[in-house]
């Protein structure tokens, strides 16, 4: 079994580590609300997706 012959510094381990990095979404702006959404992906505002209705919205009922 492999064993390391030295301690592996901070600065060696960091600059490994340096590409995992969590990335931040892109956003799109809905043309039928002007919401911001995923893209490629229907508008969770309005449930519109490239001009056709595809999410159905909940309405809840009032008592």
């Amino acid at each position: 079994m492999a064993v390391p012959k030295r301690k592996t510094s901070k600065s060696r381990s960091r600059k490994r580590r340096t590409h995992q990095k969590v990335a931040v979404p892109t956003l799109a702006v809905c043309p039928e609300c002007d919401e911001a959404k995923l893209p490629h992906a229907a508008c969770p505002a309005c449930g519109m997706y490239r001009g056709r209705n595809v999410l159905v919205q909940d309405i809840e009922d009032e008592e």
